[in-house]
């Protein structure tokens, strides 16, 4: 198989998948095409993208590569899937999905410590959108459960992986200069946008200076 065959292929099947796909599985998928010429050419189909006037582009997200539509595209996007679209997330649960995001791994008290309120039905609901989940238990008395972010929430903010969130300083600051919410569409409806910070910013509202100050105080 030459790269004029491969290409095509790599786009078809990124297409199709519902999510990102790991460079892994890619190679399991094309077993008789080396590593390197895989990752050649995903390279170049990125670029292609970004060279010409598409409505899609490649981006590596939540550990794989996916199709996402561009950010000008997104008001006519909102528009087409507006009977589709869930529920936005209240001012607690964004305040609580940052908090989780940043100081993870930490459990339910050490997430109310933060935040000075309790947080059973916060943590159900970001549990239920499959963007918080158990990552163990921690090694105390009682053996409390802990709480991250998955893999979903990655892809929902558009991050590649975790390090690739905004540093505290820098998220309070494009924080405080917005008060949008964010909006989290299903699977078939908008996939998230290239570009991080803007959904980033979005994750908590107009308390975001109490809440990043919130954030500094340690997890015991």
């Amino acid at each position: 198989m030459d790269d004029r065959e491969l290409r095509p292929i790599l786009e078809a099947l990124l297409f199709v998948a519902a999510d990102p796909i790991s460079l892994n599985r890619l190679c399991e998928v094309l077993e008789e095409v080396d590593r390197p010429r895989i990752v050649a050419c995903l390279d170049e189909l990125r670029n292609e993208y970004r060279r010409a006037d598409h409505g899609l582009t490649l981006v590596e997200v939540a550990g794989g590569y996916q199709l996402a539509t561009v950010p000008e595209a997104a008001p006519w996007l909102r528009k087409l899937s507006v009977a589709k679209m869930p529920p936005r997330l209240s001012k607690p649960a964004l305040e609580t999905l940052a908090i989780v995001a940043y100081k993870q791994p930490l459990t339910r008290p050490e997430i109310e410590s933060i935040r000075g309120v309790d947080v059973a039905g916060v943590v159900k609901t970001l549990m239920d959108r499959r963007l918080v989940k158990i990552v163990g238990r921690k090694d105390v008395p009682g053996r409390p459960m802990v709480f991250g972010t998955t893999k979903e929430f990655l892809q929902a903010f558009g991050l590649k992986e975790l390090a690739d969130l905004p540093t505290l300083k820098d998220f309070a600051e494009i924080a405080r200069a917005t008060d949008a919410s964010v909006e989290l569409f299903p699977d078939e409806a908008l996939v998230g946008d290239s570009d991080v910070g803007e959904p980033m910013a979005s994750a908590v509202d107009a308390s975001h200076e109490a809440a990043a100050e919130a954030f500094e105080q340690p997890a015991s």
